[in-house]
Formats: structure tokens, C-alpha cells, sequence
């Protein structure tokens, strides 16, 4: 068996046919820049922005504003958000560290005052504590992941949004672990914020991600530098996107995330196909005897689970030596989550798959477990 490759919740593998090309394509062309003379951002297919607004049904493509990666724009919100100083923000136990390390670094300084809301058992916000935490004290901000990258957990958006715009505070979601496997739908929503990233579900590269800026919601750039135009001012100009896009773009990335995206929309996913999957490996690992974190309702294609007499470490190390299943373990980057799971401080053996897993990639995995636990 060649390497079954079960992390895509890290990074998707294999990418979109033509991404590399797409790439390789506009690394070798005559090179422009954003905003200068001789570049022309859209063309149809090949405009991402364009690409990205039309997947998240937003109607203004200005509104998303292009970041390395989904760490990037997350900063950017947390950072650029303006409240007064000692500000209360809400958030959750799910969260990965790119929501939580931003939010302790203002902690830590006084600029903030934080409340983290906790999760049940399978990691998704329970709705009544939610709604508690942000009716309490003046809430300015309040952050959740729209799915948990430990369990898969995906969050009623529409409702935790509702619940803190009615308590008068603004919505920052993270939708890393959800965008290209679920809807993303931020005017939908009401949210005033989502970041995101390109080379997870939507299967694009590395170097890509983004943010969605409301409309009325002004940012405080984070970068400033270059933007092309208004280079006779000292501040970054007005304008969305190029107020939260300083520097030299990186556009032949992104080039191969508008091919991902085309592609994509020529070829939608299975999702029922997807979810079978996931439910039925989920059902056969604890029918072998894994300990698997069960979640019920949506998800993502995340399976979480630990080994009775197996270390988390040991069994990934022996799931990728001597099985060649690629895979995650640990505390996947959200320590906090572990407590409502019943996983701390070790964590789980996390398995993600998508549209390109195969059943018998999946049978391989249940084989493979069967034979450590024997």
C-alpha cells in the first residue's frame, strides 16, 4: 500500500487538478503587480477574489481581503479591531492557538478583558452558555470556529451570530477547518468578520488565505507598507481590499487558488459520500475498541479517537512507520478543548480526509487499527 494520506485538516493533499500548472503557469509569466501598471487581476475563471466572494455568496468582492494564510487574517481582526481599551472579548475552550495566542497577547498587555465559553463533549459551543458569556459585561467582540479542527464539530453560525449581534457586539468567525467542505456564508450570517484559509478543503496551496470585512466594519491595518496607489500618503489607503493588503501580493499562489476554485466549481464534492465516510469509520473504529470522539449533527470529515494501551504519540508514530497512514496527534494546536473531550493532556489521533479518499484508503485505516490492537 503506497501512502493513504488521512491530514488534510493540516493541509490538503492531493491539491486541485491544475494547481501546479496554474502556478508554474504565472511564476514564468511576464511578472505585474497588484494595482501597477500591466497587471490585470481578473479574468473570469482565473479571478480568485471574484472566485471567493461568488463560493461565500457575498455580493461586494472589495470585502475579501487576501492574507498569507488563515493566521494572518485572524491577526488582522484581532489586532485591528477597534474597541476601546479593556474591551471585552468572548470566545471558546475549541479554539485553535491562532485565535487564542492573538487574544492573550492582548490579555496580557490590558487591552483586553476575555471570557472563553466552554464546549460539550464533542466540541461544538453550547448555545445557552454562549449566549450568557456575551450578554455579560459589554461584549465587543466575540470569536468561534465555525468547525472544530480536533473532532469536526460544525457550529450553528447563523445562531451563535444572531445571539451576539443581539448583545451588541461584532462576530469574528474562523472558518479554516469549514470553508470548501460546508457553507461559509457571512451575509447570510451577519457576521462582521471570517477569516479563512486557501490550502485546506479548497484545496488550493500553501501561502493563501483571506479575510471577509463586512461592510461599516473598519480595520486597523496591522501591515501598512505599498499598496500601489495613494503612494503620496503616509497611511494606507481607505479603500478595501488594498487597506489590509500591504506589500507585493503573492500572486501566483494565488493564480492557483482561483484554479482550485474553478475546478471546484465544475466538479462539486459528494458531501453525502464524504459524510458516510466519516460516520463509518468513525462507527468502525469504536466497534474495534477505540475510544472515538463522538459527534453528532454536521461535521466535518474529522475522525478523533485514542487507543486503549497505546500512547497518542506511539500510535501515530506506528500508524505512519510501519502502516504508512499519514496522520495528526497530539493536542492539534487547541490544548483547551481536550478537558470537554476526555483527552487531555495527551490529546487524540486525528484522521481527516476528503473528496479524494478512497473506501479502500478508508478499509486500510480500520485494518491497520485492527492489527495494533490485537
Amino acid at each position: 500500500m503506497k501512502h493513504v494520506y488521512m491530514n488534510n485538516a493540516a493541509t490538503s493533499w492531493p491539491k486541485a487538478p491544475g494547481v501546479a500548472e496554474r502556478i508554474v503557469q504565472r511564476l514564468e509569466a511576464l511578472p505585474g503587480h497588484a494595482h501597477r501598471t500591466g497587471f490585470d487581476e481578473g479574468d473570469g475563471a482565473e479571478d480568485c477574489r471574484g472566485l471567493i466572494a461568488e463560493l461565500m455568496r457575498v455580493r461586494d468582492v472589495n470585502r475579501i481581503a487576501y492574507s498569507p494564510n488563515a493566521t494572518h487574517a485572524l491577526n488582522a481582526a484581532i489586532h485591528g479591531f477597534r474597541a476601546p481599551g479593556g474591551a471585552r472579548v468572548v470566545t471558546t475552550e475549541a479554539e485553535h492557538n491562532s485565535v487564542y495566542r492573538p487574544l492573550h497577547y492582548l490579555l496580557e498587555r490590558g487591552r483586553i478583558a476575555c471570557a472563553r465559553v466552554p464546549v460539550d463533549a464533542s466540541g461544538r459551543v453550547i448555545p445557552e452558555e454562549w449566549k450568557k458569556a456575551v450578554n455579560t459585561g459589554g461584549t465587543a467582540l466575540a470569536v468561534f470556529s465555525h468547525a472544530s479542527n480536533v473532532t469536526g464539530a460544525v457550529n450553528d453560525a447563523a445562531l451563535l451570530c444572531a445571539i451576539a449581534r443581539e448583545a451588541g457586539a461584532a462576530v469574528l468567525i474562523d472558518a479554516s477547518q469549514s470553508f470548501g467542505v460546508v457553507d461559509v456564508l457571512p451575509e447570510a450570517w451577519g457576521a462582521d468578520l471570517v477569516a479563512f484559509t486557501g490550502h485546506k478543503y479548497l484545496l488550493g496551496p500553501p501561502g493563501t488565505g483571506g479575510l471577509y470585512v463586512r461592510p461599516g466594519t473598519d480595520l486597523t491595518p496591522v501591515w501598512v507598507g505599498g499598496t500601489g496607489i495613494r503612494s503620496d500618503s503616509d497611511e494606507m489607503p481607505q479603500e478595501m481590499p488594498l487597506r489590509l493588503e500591504a506589500g507585493t501580493p503573492n500572486d501566483a499562489s494565488f493564480a492557483g487558488l482561483a484554479a482550485a476554485l474553478a475546478w471546484r466549481r465544475g466538479n462539486p464534492q459528494d458531501t453525502d459520500a464524504m459524510a458516510g465516510l466519516t460516520g463509518n469509520i468513525a462507527r468502525q473504529l469504536t466497534a474495534l475498541g477505540a475510544n472515538v470522539v463522538h459527534v453528532d449533527g454536521q461535521r466535518t470529515p474529522v475522525v478523533s479517537f485514542t487507543l486503549p494501551g497505546w500512547d497518542v504519540e506511539d500510535a501515530g508514530e506506528a500508524l505512519q512507520k510501519c502502516y504508512r497512514i499519514v496522520c495528526r496527534t497530539g493536542l492539534h494546536c487547541a490544548p483547551r478543548i481536550h478537558a470537554a473531550l476526555g483527552t487531555a493532556p495527551q490529546g487524540t489521533v486525528r484522521v481527516s480526509l476528503s473528496r479524494f479518499t478512497s473506501q479502500q484508503e478508508a478499509g486500510y485505516l480500520i485494518e491497520s487499527v485492527r492489527e495494533m490492537l490485537r
